[in-house]
Protein backbone atom coordinates (compact mmCIF):
# COMPACT_ATOMS: atom_id res chain seq x y z
CA UNK A 1 0.00 0.00 0.00
CA UNK A 2 1.65 3.03 -0.96
CA UNK A 3 0.40 6.34 1.10
CA UNK A 4 3.39 8.58 0.31
CA UNK A 5 2.25 10.50 -2.88
CA UNK A 6 -1.52 9.65 -4.18
CA UNK A 7 -3.03 6.59 -2.53
CA UNK A 8 -2.65 2.93 -4.03
CA UNK A 9 -3.60 -0.28 -2.96
CA UNK A 10 -2.29 -3.34 -4.70
CA UNK A 11 -3.08 -7.12 -4.51
CA UNK A 12 -0.46 -9.16 -5.95
CA UNK A 13 1.12 -6.26 -9.14
CA UNK A 14 -2.49 -5.60 -9.43
CA UNK A 15 -4.16 -2.07 -8.95
CA UNK A 16 -7.05 -2.48 -6.44
CA UNK A 17 -10.20 0.30 -6.45
CA UNK A 18 -11.51 1.16 -3.63
CA UNK A 19 -14.33 4.23 -2.33
CA UNK A 20 -13.25 7.10 -0.27
CA UNK A 21 -13.98 5.27 2.80
CA UNK A 22 -12.37 2.29 1.81
CA UNK A 23 -8.78 3.97 1.06
CA UNK A 24 -9.35 6.09 4.57
CA UNK A 25 -10.01 2.94 6.34
CA UNK A 26 -7.08 1.26 5.00
CA UNK A 27 -4.69 4.22 4.93
CA UNK A 28 -5.10 4.92 8.76
CA UNK A 29 -5.36 1.32 9.79
CA UNK A 30 -1.79 1.16 7.67
CA UNK A 31 -0.23 3.29 9.87
CA UNK A 32 -1.43 2.38 13.21
CA UNK A 33 -1.45 -1.62 12.73
CA UNK A 34 -4.27 -2.13 15.19
CA UNK A 35 -6.88 -0.08 16.77
CA UNK A 36 -9.93 -0.53 18.36
CA UNK A 37 -13.53 -0.46 16.67
CA UNK A 38 -14.59 2.90 19.05
CA UNK A 39 -11.17 5.20 18.40
CA UNK A 40 -11.57 4.06 14.58
CA UNK A 41 -15.06 5.20 13.76
CA UNK A 42 -14.73 8.76 15.85
CA UNK A 43 -11.94 8.71 14.02
CA UNK A 44 -13.17 8.25 10.72
CA UNK A 45 -16.55 9.73 11.16
CA UNK A 46 -16.13 12.34 14.17
CA UNK A 47 -19.30 14.64 13.05
CA UNK A 48 -22.00 11.61 13.39
CA UNK A 49 -23.36 9.85 16.55
CA UNK A 50 -21.27 6.86 17.90
CA UNK A 51 -23.81 4.36 16.32
CA UNK A 52 -23.75 5.93 13.19
CA UNK A 53 -20.45 5.99 13.21
CA UNK A 54 -20.13 2.60 14.37
CA UNK A 55 -22.06 1.44 11.32
CA UNK A 56 -20.54 3.36 8.46
CA UNK A 57 -17.84 1.64 9.80
CA UNK A 58 -19.06 -1.78 9.58
CA UNK A 59 -20.56 -1.13 5.86
CA UNK A 60 -16.92 0.01 4.74
CA UNK A 61 -14.92 -3.19 6.46
CA UNK A 62 -17.64 -5.41 4.45
CA UNK A 63 -16.36 -3.60 1.69
CA UNK A 64 -13.03 -4.24 1.42
CA UNK A 65 -11.71 -6.65 -1.10
CA UNK A 66 -11.64 -10.21 -0.51
CA UNK A 67 -7.80 -11.14 0.40
CA UNK A 68 -6.29 -14.56 1.70
CA UNK A 69 -5.36 -13.40 4.63
CA UNK A 70 -7.73 -10.76 5.24
CA UNK A 71 -6.65 -7.25 5.05
CA UNK A 72 -7.98 -6.43 8.48
CA UNK A 73 -9.09 -9.00 11.26
CA UNK A 74 -10.93 -8.55 13.93
CA UNK A 75 -10.19 -9.94 17.67
CA UNK A 76 -12.98 -8.70 20.15
CA UNK A 77 -13.14 -4.86 19.83
CA UNK A 78 -9.48 -4.84 18.20
CA UNK A 79 -8.82 -4.19 14.39
CA UNK A 80 -5.57 -5.48 12.79
CA UNK A 81 -3.87 -4.79 10.03
CA UNK A 82 -2.23 -7.83 7.87
CA UNK A 83 1.29 -8.35 8.66
CA UNK A 84 1.83 -9.32 5.10
CA UNK A 85 0.18 -5.64 3.93
CA UNK A 86 3.16 -3.77 3.20
CA UNK A 87 3.28 0.45 4.07
CA UNK A 88 5.90 2.65 2.63
CA UNK A 89 5.28 5.00 5.14
CA UNK A 90 6.81 2.16 7.59
CA UNK A 91 10.10 1.64 5.28
CA UNK A 92 10.83 5.34 5.26
CA UNK A 93 10.13 5.40 8.95
CA UNK A 94 12.96 2.12 9.53
CA UNK A 95 15.30 4.15 7.09
CA UNK A 96 15.22 7.73 8.72
CA UNK A 97 15.53 6.64 12.46
CA UNK A 98 18.50 4.38 11.36
CA UNK A 99 20.27 7.32 9.82
CA UNK A 100 19.26 9.81 12.62
CA UNK A 101 20.56 7.32 15.19
CA UNK A 102 22.72 6.21 13.07
CA UNK A 103 22.37 2.32 13.89
CA UNK A 104 21.83 1.89 10.13
CA UNK A 105 24.87 0.09 7.33
CA UNK A 106 27.84 2.16 6.89
CA UNK A 107 27.52 4.87 4.30
CA UNK A 108 28.83 2.98 1.48
CA UNK A 109 26.71 3.25 -1.05
CA UNK A 110 24.07 6.56 -2.74
CA UNK A 111 22.12 7.87 0.07
CA UNK A 112 18.51 5.86 0.70
CA UNK A 113 16.45 7.62 -2.69
CA UNK A 114 13.49 7.26 -0.43
CA UNK A 115 15.04 10.00 1.66
CA UNK A 116 16.03 12.43 -0.79
CA UNK A 117 13.17 11.96 -3.04
CA UNK A 118 10.31 11.19 -1.26
CA UNK A 119 7.13 12.47 -1.39
CA UNK A 120 4.68 13.91 1.58
CA UNK A 121 2.05 11.60 3.20
CA UNK A 122 -1.58 11.60 1.32
CA UNK A 123 -1.03 15.08 0.10
CA UNK A 124 -4.76 16.80 -0.44
CA UNK A 125 -5.90 14.90 2.47
CA UNK A 126 -6.35 17.71 5.01
CA UNK A 127 -8.32 15.20 7.76
CA UNK A 128 -6.37 16.16 11.19
CA UNK A 129 -5.39 12.77 11.68
CA UNK A 130 -3.34 13.02 8.32
CA UNK A 131 -2.06 16.38 9.32
CA UNK A 132 -0.10 15.27 12.01
CA UNK A 133 1.41 12.26 11.18
CA UNK A 134 2.58 14.02 7.34
CA UNK A 135 4.42 16.43 10.03
CA UNK A 136 6.00 13.96 12.17
CA UNK A 137 7.51 12.22 8.94
CA UNK A 138 8.27 15.62 7.37
CA UNK A 139 10.45 16.25 10.43
CA UNK A 140 11.47 12.88 10.78
CA UNK A 141 12.69 13.14 7.35
CA UNK A 142 14.64 16.24 7.31
CA UNK A 143 16.28 15.40 10.56
CA UNK A 144 17.51 12.46 8.72
CA UNK A 145 18.62 14.44 5.80
CA UNK A 146 20.63 16.43 7.99
CA UNK A 147 22.24 13.93 9.74
CA UNK A 148 22.67 12.01 6.40
CA UNK A 149 24.55 15.41 4.69
CA UNK A 150 26.98 15.90 7.96
CA UNK A 151 28.24 12.41 7.99
CA UNK A 152 28.98 12.55 4.46
CA UNK A 153 31.04 15.36 4.85
CA UNK A 154 32.80 13.74 7.28
CA UNK A 155 33.50 10.60 4.82
CA UNK A 156 34.95 13.62 2.70
CA UNK A 157 31.88 12.76 0.09
CA UNK A 158 30.88 16.58 -0.20
CA UNK A 159 29.20 15.44 -3.50
CA UNK A 160 26.36 12.69 -2.07
CA UNK A 161 26.15 15.27 0.98
CA UNK A 162 25.22 18.22 -1.16
CA UNK A 163 22.51 15.91 -2.56
CA UNK A 164 21.23 15.35 1.29
CA UNK A 165 21.52 18.93 1.87
CA UNK A 166 19.75 20.12 -1.02
CA UNK A 167 16.43 17.32 -0.55
CA UNK A 168 15.85 18.92 2.57
CA UNK A 169 16.05 22.56 1.32
CA UNK A 170 13.84 21.81 -1.44
CA UNK A 171 11.55 20.20 1.46
CA UNK A 172 11.94 23.02 3.66
CA UNK A 173 13.73 26.48 2.45
CA UNK A 174 13.63 28.53 5.72
CA UNK A 175 15.35 25.91 7.50
CA UNK A 176 18.52 26.82 8.59
CA UNK A 177 19.97 23.58 9.14
CA UNK A 178 19.73 22.20 6.06
CA UNK A 179 21.50 25.66 4.64
CA UNK A 180 24.38 25.16 6.98
CA UNK A 181 24.54 21.44 5.18
CA UNK A 182 24.72 22.90 2.05
CA UNK A 183 28.12 25.57 3.25
CA UNK A 184 29.49 22.91 5.24
CA UNK A 185 29.22 20.75 1.62
CA UNK A 186 31.03 24.07 -0.15
CA UNK A 187 33.72 24.52 2.32
CA UNK A 188 34.70 20.80 2.25
CA UNK A 189 35.44 21.07 -1.53
CA UNK A 190 37.23 24.31 -0.83
CA UNK A 191 34.61 26.39 -2.69
CA UNK A 192 34.68 29.30 -0.05
CA UNK A 193 32.51 31.46 -2.76
CA UNK A 194 29.84 28.83 -3.24
CA UNK A 195 29.43 28.80 0.60
CA UNK A 196 29.71 32.58 1.18
CA UNK A 197 27.23 33.19 -2.21
CA UNK A 198 25.21 30.30 -0.51
CA UNK A 199 25.13 32.33 3.27
CA UNK A 200 23.99 35.47 1.98
CA UNK A 201 21.38 34.21 -0.13
CA UNK A 202 19.58 32.61 2.92
CA UNK A 203 20.55 35.76 4.70
CA UNK A 204 18.22 37.51 2.13
CA UNK A 205 15.38 35.01 2.33
CA UNK A 206 15.42 35.04 6.06
CA UNK A 207 14.99 39.13 6.09
CA UNK A 208 12.11 39.08 3.47
CA UNK A 209 10.26 35.95 4.70
CA UNK A 210 10.62 36.36 8.63
CA UNK A 211 12.68 39.35 9.32
CA UNK A 212 15.56 37.88 10.84
CA UNK A 213 19.29 37.10 10.61
CA UNK A 214 20.60 33.52 10.78
CA UNK A 215 22.21 32.67 13.92
CA UNK A 216 25.65 33.42 14.95
CA UNK A 217 26.33 29.75 14.54
CA UNK A 218 26.03 29.81 11.04
CA UNK A 219 27.67 33.09 10.80
CA UNK A 220 30.97 31.62 12.80
CA UNK A 221 31.47 28.48 10.00
CA UNK A 222 32.40 30.94 7.53
CA UNK A 223 36.07 31.96 7.45
CA UNK A 224 37.00 36.53 7.08
CA UNK A 225 36.85 37.75 4.21
CA UNK A 226 38.70 40.53 2.37
CA UNK A 227 36.07 43.76 2.40
CA UNK A 228 34.56 46.01 -0.30
CA UNK A 229 37.45 47.06 -2.76
CA UNK A 230 37.99 50.82 -2.90
CA UNK A 231 40.04 53.18 -4.56
CA UNK A 232 41.09 56.92 -2.93
CA UNK A 233 42.91 59.78 -4.63
CA UNK A 234 47.09 59.62 -4.42
CA UNK A 235 48.99 63.00 -4.61
CA UNK A 236 49.26 64.13 -8.19
CA UNK A 237 45.66 62.76 -8.63
CA UNK A 238 46.62 58.82 -9.47
CA UNK A 239 45.07 56.08 -7.85
CA UNK A 240 46.75 54.02 -4.68
CA UNK A 241 46.34 49.93 -5.04
CA UNK A 242 42.46 48.79 -3.81
CA UNK A 243 42.54 48.68 0.18
CA UNK A 244 41.78 46.08 2.15
CA UNK A 245 39.59 45.79 5.13
CA UNK A 246 38.30 42.25 7.29
CA UNK A 247 35.33 41.33 8.64
CA UNK A 248 33.42 38.51 9.55
CA UNK A 249 29.64 37.39 9.61
CA UNK A 250 28.27 37.54 12.26
CA UNK A 251 28.57 38.17 15.94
Amino acid sequence: MRLLGQFRLELGTEPVELCRNGQRLLAFMGLRQRVSRTVLAGTLWPEVTEGHARGSLRTTLWKLPRAEPPLVRCRGDMLLVTPALHVDVHDLTRTALAVVQGTGPALDALPPPDLLTGEDLLPGWDEDWVLLERERLRQLRLHALDTLADALVRQDRPALAMEAAWASVRAEPLRESAHRAVVSAHLAEGNIGEALRHYEAFRRLLEEELGVEPSPRFARMLPERTGPRRTSEAPGGGKTAPGTGAFTFGA
